[in-house]
């Protein structure tokens, strides 16, 4: 059959067309302008009560949610903050430009933070991130039990795992702050927007003023009036609001979530299982008490040399899949030896190996099990191939 359009998104839902097209009637694009249910502020209200938290603040990017997290949390000057050394490189370049100090931490061959170099390099930082990279979330209760002996307050990057559970509660309400991703690629698609959520009403003050509440607009945000008199005219702007026109395309799709979080886990088992027949294919088991929201899939090759893991790779894209190796580009923004702007990188051994293996393949929620047999054959087939090519 042919094979489904891998980077295609679901369409926007119908509902938001009305929305869309009153504001550009209106022109009314400005969160702050209306005297109250400004789209961006419905949002805020709903993704909350969607997460069962106290507050969001809905911003122009997941980077800058985690930016504004740590400015947020009033951390000392060139504070360190940990993070792990399998994320995207928004994450470090988020630390830095929060004057802030990335300190990597290794990550296993299951995605997962490594617990022991992460508690040997914990007494060493002010603040943790912990990135459900790709959606496979690390062992929380241990990272938690750590942290809070520690007195260490931990941001969740939960850009890739909205809908994702770890023992029934939802990722992103276990840390201090969690921060979500609306970009393409993600559950809920905006092209670009984010999102973060706490229970903390001071640091959500400070953030909703640094995010541009200038002035007073900051009493648009109703529930928060006691918290926020005292940082007025205390703290610098940095201006990522999100736009009505960006909560106007989110907000019809808030009811579709947990739809698409079932149709994205079972178009990831079946070819999870597809994929686990082959010798040389691994792919990693969801940690107990986890239960992921996947619209991709990851996987590790074995067995195979540098050149025979590109041969796979040039041979499924030939094929039509892409299929991305995180450590085999000079440019891929997920492998930490591409992180050039950090002071001092240094090498993490467990990462790297797992990186040279890892493989990545998107799986939109939309996919068919039909189609998703015809992109497996592709991925097998390539395999067969460099493998019976090795074998010769």
């Amino acid at each position: 059959m042919t094979l489904p359009d891998m980077h295609r998104a679901e369409p926007i839902p119908a509902e938001a067309e009305a929305a869309i097209a009153e504001l550009l009637q209106s022109g009314d694009l400005f969160r702050y302008t209306a005297a109250k249910d400004a789209p961006v502020s419905l949002l805020e209200v709903e993704f909350a009560r969607m997460m069962g938290s106290k507050y969001a603040l809905a911003v122009s990017s997941c980077s800058a949610a985690l930016f504004l997290s740590l400015l947020a949390l009033d951390l000392p000057k060139e504070a360190s903050v940990l993070i792990p050394g399998f994320t995207f490189a928004a994450v470090p370049s988020a630390v830095i430009h929060a004057g802030c100090k990335p300190v990597l931490c290794e990550v296993g061959e299951n995605y997962r933070v490594d617990l022991e170099d992460f508690a040997a390099k914990l007494p060493s930082v002010q603040a943790v991130i912990i990135s459900h990279m790709r959606g496979h979330t690390s062992d929380m209760d241990a990272i938690m039990g750590l942290c809070e002996a520690a007195g260490v307050p931990v941001i969740e990057d939960a850009a890739h795992s909205l809908g994702t559970l770890w023992r029934g509660r939802k990722i992103g309400t276990i840390g201090k702050v969690g921060c979500f991703s609306f970009q393409s690629y993600k559950m809920i698609n905006a092209g670009e927007g984010g999102i973060l959520i706490t229970d903390d009403a001071d640091l959500v003050a400070r953030a909703i003023i640094m995010s541009g509440a200038y002035e007073h607009n900051w009493k648009k945000h109703a529930a928060l009036q006691d918290s926020f008199a005292k940082w007025q005219n205390r703290l610098p702007l940095y201006n990522l609001r999100m736009s009505n026109l960006s909560a106007a395309i989110i907000r019809p799709q808030l009811p579709h979530l947990l739809r698409r979080v079932a149709d994205g886990l079972r178009n990831h088992d079946h070819m999870a299982a597809r994929l686990a027949a082959s010798p040389l294919i691994d792919v990693p088991s969801p940690l107990p008490g986890e239960t992921r929201a996947p619209d991709s899939i990851q996987f590790n090759l074995v067995g195979l040399s540098d050149a025979k893991v590109r041969a796979f790779a040039e041979t499924a894209e030939t094929a039509g899949v892409k299929v991305q190796v995180f450590g085999q580009s000079t440019d891929n923004a997920r492998a930490f030896w591409n992180w050039q702007f950090i002071e001092d990188l240094p090498d993490l051994p467990r990462t790297r190996a797992m990186l040279m293996r890892a493989c990545d393949v998107r799986l939109p929620v939309q996919l068919t099990l039909t189609e998703i047999d015809a992109v497996a054959n592709v991925i097998l087939r390539a395999l067969a191939d460099v493998a019976d090519a090795r074998a010769a």
